[in-house]
């Protein structure tokens, strides 16, 4: 008993609009496809197709038994797949959008090791801090910060992080230390510009319960910039003091190019992710059959960010 030959065969009779149309793509007689959908019902016990002269058409439990069967298939072919382990076996484009500085620092890392593994796959990385719509823009996956709002798509944590106020040493030998949010009023702050808008004003909390406390500051930009990885480097620089995700900055913080600063506050750009936090997220749309080269690299970013 071939199930699983029965199944492909089956979807190729709806694929093909008929069983004699299916029958000359596998080089079977109508009189032997019409034996096999056969034997298939009397096996469940169930109508699977309605059948006419003209055309065949599903039943609500063959389209059940249809789906089902591609699930099982497309699982097969990705198993297979992965025992040839060959390194031409995965291929085609691959799009990733990620914001710019995480996307300079981290995801480049993990798409050159994947292109040197699998030659035949052709990576696009478009880095910008806005977010962009996958769907409109045929995107396989994107990297974002912060919560995902109620959407059709589908968000894995790829790091649990925070937003840190951070300077150089050089800066802050140069502008004093703040000791309070209301201090930066009198320092460089680095603004970030999303679609057009600037990030300007950034919201603190301290304490917890009925002990905490909320700020919100709206600074004046020395500078600003639509790409985080800039903000970075002038901060890197001396030019002033960076609102940043922890991920970002935590090798120039390891090397001492950056020291956090107000680090008994929690920060951000927004009043709701003080609570809800600025973790970095994988977001991929919700289908059922992602391709093979878009879950392998999948594996390999999750790995990447368990060694962070």
């Amino acid at each position: 008993m071939d199930k699983l030959g029965d199944m492909d065969l089956f979807v190729k009779v709806i694929k093909n609009g008929g069983l004699a149309a299916a029958g000359r793509a596998v080089g079977l007689s109508p009189a032997r496809m019409t034996a096999r959908m056969n034997g298939l019902e009397q096996r469940y016990g169930t109508r699977l197709l309605n059948r006419t002269t003209r055309q065949v058409t599903l039943t609500e439990e063959g389209r059940a038994f249809y789906e089902a069967c591609e699930r099982v298939l497309a699982e097969v072919e990705q198993a297979e797949t992965r025992l040839q382990a060959g390194k031409a076996t995965l291929s085609g484009p691959l799009r990733i959008t990620a914001p710019s500085d995480i996307g300079q620092q981290h995801i480049n890392i993990v798409i050159n090791q994947f292109v040197e593994d699998f030659p035949s796959v052709e990576p696009y990385l478009y880095l910008t801090d806005g977010i962009m719509n996958l769907s409109e823009q045929n995107f396989d996956l994107a990297i974002r910060y912060g919560v995902l709002p109620d959407s059709n798509l589908i968000s894995k944590r790829l790091f649990h992080s925070h937003r840190v106020l951070c300077a150089s040493p050089k800066y802050l030998e140069k502008k004093g230390v703040p000791n309070t949010p209301e201090d930066l009023s009198h320092h460089d702050c680095l603004a970030l510009v999303r679609v057009v808008e600037p990030l300007i004003t950034w919201h603190f909390q301290q304490g917890k319960d009925n002990n905490q406390q909320n700020f919100a500051v709206a600074i004046k930009p020395a500078r600003s910039t639509n790409d985080g990885a800039q903000v970075r480097r002038w901060a890197v620089e001396g030019a002033g003091i960076a609102l940043k995700s922890y991920c970002d900055v935590a090798d120039d913080i390891k090397h001492q190019r950056l020291v956090v600063i107000l680090d008994d506050y929690m920060q951000d750009f927004h009043k709701h992710s003080l609570i809800e936090g600025a973790d970095l997220h994988l977001v991929y749309p919700s289908r059922s059959y992602l391709p093979e080269r878009v879950k392998v690299f999948i594996e390999r970013l999750t790995a990447h960010f368990q060694k962070l």
